[in-house]
C-alpha cells in the first residue's frame, strides 16, 4: 500500500495529481468529518501536504514525522511547535524568486506611471479632451529593500537595471552584499524614495512599518508590500493615504485577505493586486513539484531538499 498523507488545502491540479501517483492522498479540506478523518489516521500517518498546521493539529498526530509546505513563507505553520516534536517543515523556495522580482518592478512601474489609471484614461474617451498628466520614473530613485533574502536579492537585481540605488534593512549586515545596510528601518524609510517590502510573516515583524516609518518614508514616498500584509499597520497607512502624508502604496498583500480595506478602492495614489507575486503557471508548478520532492525524499530516507525545521 501506497504511503498515506493528508492534504490540507487545496493545491494545483498537477501537484494534486502527482501526489496521487505517489501517495495514499486524504483531503482534510474535503471531509465531512474533519475530526473523524483525523482520528483515523492518527495512528499510522506520517507526512502533510500543505499548511494550516498548528500545534492542536500536530498533537492530533503523534506519528507525523514532516509537513511539506506550499509557498516559501510557512507562517501559516506552527514551525517552533514542530521543531519541539521533532518534526520536519520544507517549503518551497528559489522556484519563485523570478516571478516575484518582475512582479515587484512591475507594481512599481504601474505606481510611478499611474497606468491603471492611464487605461482608464484612454477607454473612457479622455485623451480625447486633453493629455494625461506627467508622472515620475524609478531611474535615479532610491529604494530601500525590507528583507533582502533571496526574493530582496533579485529585485535588487532588477531595480539596479533601472538605474535606480539600492540599500536594505534586515536583522543582520550582510557583509558579501554591496548595498548599503540600514541598521534601523525608519532611518531608511527617512533616506530612500521607495520602500519595498519582502521580508516574512509572523511575530518578529508584525507591523514593523508602523507609523513611525510611514511619516519617514513621507509624502514623496512610495512603498511596496510583496511580503505579508501583518507587516504593515494597515490603518495607518490607510489614513495616511487618504491624507497625502505618503505618495503612494503598490499592495499585493493585506493584513485579512482577500478582505481588502474598502478604503483603498476611491484612492488615486495606490495599486491593488490579488497576492499574484508567485501566480504563473511556471512558478506554481516549480511550487507543486518542490513539495512532492520533498514527500518523496522524506519517505525514500533521503535528506530533504528544502528544509527549515
Amino acid at each position: 500500500m501506497a504511503d498515506e498523507i493528508l492534504q490540507t488545502h487545496k493545491l494545483l491540479d498537477r501537484c494534486e495529481k502527482a501526489l496521487a501517483e505517489r501517495f495514499t492522498v486524504h483531503k482534510l479540506h474535503e471531509a465531512a468529518d474533519k475530526d473523524a478523518l483525523i482520528a483515523e489516521l492518527a495512528p499510522r500517518l506520517r507526512a502533510i501536504a500543505g499548511g494550516n498546521v498548528n500545534a492542536g493539529l500536530m498533537d492530533k498526530l503523534p506519528k507525523l514525522e514532516m509537513i511539506a509546505n506550499f509557498g516559501v513563507g510557512y507562517d501559516s505553520i506552527d514551525t517552533k511547535a514542530a521543531k519541539t516534536r521533532g518534526i520536519r517543515v520544507t517549503n518551497t523556495p528559489n522556484v519563485l524568486n523570478d516571478a516575484m522580482a518582475e512582479i515587484t518592478v512591475g507594481l512599481m512601474i504601474a505606481l510611478a506611471r499611474k497606468i491603471p489609471q492611464s487605461d482608464r484614461f484612454v477607454r473612457d474617451g479622455k485623451w480625447l479632451k486633453g493629455s494625461y498628466p506627467l508622472q515620475v520614473e524609478l531611474n535615479a530613485k532610491t529604494v530601500g529593500i525590507l528583507g533582502l533574502g533571496r526574493i530582496g536579492k533579485e529585485i535588487a537585481v532588477r531595480l539596479q537595471a533601472m538605474k535606480m540605488r539600492v540599500v536594505y534593512h534586515g536583522r543582520s549586515r550582510q557583509p558579501d552584499e554591496p548595498y548599503i545596510y540600514y541598521d534601523n528601518l525608519a532611518d531608511m524609510a527617512r533616506d530612500v524614495d521607495w520602500l519595498v517590502l519582502i521580508a516574512p510573516g509572523g511575530k518578529a515583524t508584525e507591523k514593523i512599518v508602523n507609523r513611525q516609518v510611514l511619516e519617514a518614508l513621507g509624502p514623496e514616498g512610495y512603498l511596496v508590500n510583496m511580503g505579508r500584509g501583518t507587516l504593515v499597520d494597515e490603518p495607518v497607512l490607510v489614513e495616511m493615504l487618504q491624507q497625502g502624508k505618503i505618495g503612494g502604496a503598490a499592495l499585493d498583500v493585506f493584513e485579512n485577505e482577500p478582505t481588502v480595506p474598502e478604503a483603498l478602492f476611491g484612492l488615486d495614489n495606490v495599486v491593488l493586486s490579488p497576492h499574484q507575486g508567485s501566480a504563473t503557471h511556471q512558478t506554481r508548478n516549480k511550487m507543486g513539484d518542490l513539495v512532492v520532492a520533498n514527500l518523496v525524499a522524506h519517505f525514500a530516507g533521503e535528506p530533504l531538499i528544502s528544509a527549515v525545521v
